[in-house]
């Protein structure tokens, strides 16, 4: 890490993280680094009533807001849905006076689709650009960039060479920072 590395706050939101593979690994790429706070939403409110002012404020202290699920039927799990709806509010994520101005967006998931079945005529239709479309329209609203998703497919398929591979992508990214959205091919 270096003094350059943004204040970053990962939320997790698999809904079940012990059974997690993937997401397990990921974590513990995010997990030792200084400026990243790891914040296990169903670790921390297994009732699922949020502390929106807490939560709110984890979000003012730091720069970058990474979003880290797997894809649950083309969208973010519930709880993190839920997260978004009660803690990004009007007054504080949007119509303020900037308050998120500068901040970056970057989303980090998972699929069990493999890449290639994400493509027009494939399988799963749309490519992930499209598939994350509202994420990226989310942080457009909230005046905030949207980084350049880091995206796993083929979660039950992805060896262990692989999944060491992208977390130390991922733990790169957290020190350095996430790059524009220029698109997903896939």
């Amino acid at each position: 890490m270096t003094d350059l590395s943004p204040r970053t706050l990962v939320l997790l939101g698999h809904p079940d993280l012990a059974r997690s593979r993937i997401n397990q690994a990921m974590a513990g790429a995010a997990r030792g680094l200084d400026h990243v706070t790891l914040h296990d939403l169903h670790a921390v409110y297994p009732d699922r009533r949020l502390d929106i002012a807490a939560e709110q404020r984890l979000v003012s202290d730091n720069e970058v807001i990474v979003l880290q699920f797997p894809l649950h039927w083309y969208s973010v799990p519930g709880f993190l849905k839920q997260w978004l709806d009660e803690v990004m509010t009007r007054g504080f994520a949007y119509d303020t006076r900037g308050l998120l101005t500068g901040k970056t967006l970057l989303v980090v998931t998972s699929t069990g689709g493999v890449a290639d079945a994400y493509r027009p005529g494939a399988f799963h239709r749309f490519t992930m650009t499209e598939l994350l479309r509202p994420l990226e329209q989310t942080a457009h609203r909230m005046g905030m960039t949207f980084g350049r998703p880091l995206v796993l497919h083929d979660a039950r398929g992805v060896s262990d060479d692989e999944l060491a591979e992208h977390t130390e992508r991922y733990r790169r990214l957290l020190i350095t920072g996430p790059l524009p959205h220029q698109g997903l091919a896939a």
